[in-house]
C-alpha cells in the first residue's frame, strides 16, 4: 500500500451516519477505510466510463471513415430491408423464437 496522507473533508449528516454505520456493523475498522473504499469504487466507475467513451468514439470514427468511403446505407433503405427480412422470418428474437 502506498503512503497515507491526511485530508479534511466536509460530509453531510447522512454520509457521516452511513460511514459510522458501516464501521459499527463491522464491515470496516475505521471511517478512513470506508472513504478509501468509496473512492476506489468511484475510480473504477470513472475508468469504465472513460473506456466506454473511448470505445464509442472509436466506433463513431470507424463509421465516419466508412461513410467517407461511401460504405453506408441510408436509413430508408435499411428499414425497408429490415422490414422485408422480418416478414420473411429471417431474424430471430433474443429468446430464440421467431
Amino acid at each position: 500500500m502506498s503512503a497515507l496522507s491526511s485530508l479534511n473533508v466536509s460530509l453531510t449528516r447522512e454520509l457521516e451516519a452511513f460511514i459510522r454505520d458501516r464501521v459499527a456493523a463491522g464491515y470496516y475498522a475505521t471511517s478512513s477505510e470506508v472513504v478509501r473504499e468509496g473512492l476506489r469504487l468511484l475510480q473504477a466507475r470513472e475508468r469504465e466510463a472513460d473506456e466506454s467513451l473511448a470505445a464509442l468514439k472509436a466506433k463513431l470514427q470507424r463509421a465516419s471513415d466508412e461513410a467517407d468511403r461511401g460504405e453506408f446505407v441510408d436509413g430508408a433503405t435499411f428499414l425497408a430491408d429490415l422490414r422485408a427480412r422480418l416478414l420473411r422470418g429471417e431474424l430471430n428474437r433474443k429468446d430464440g423464437s421467431k
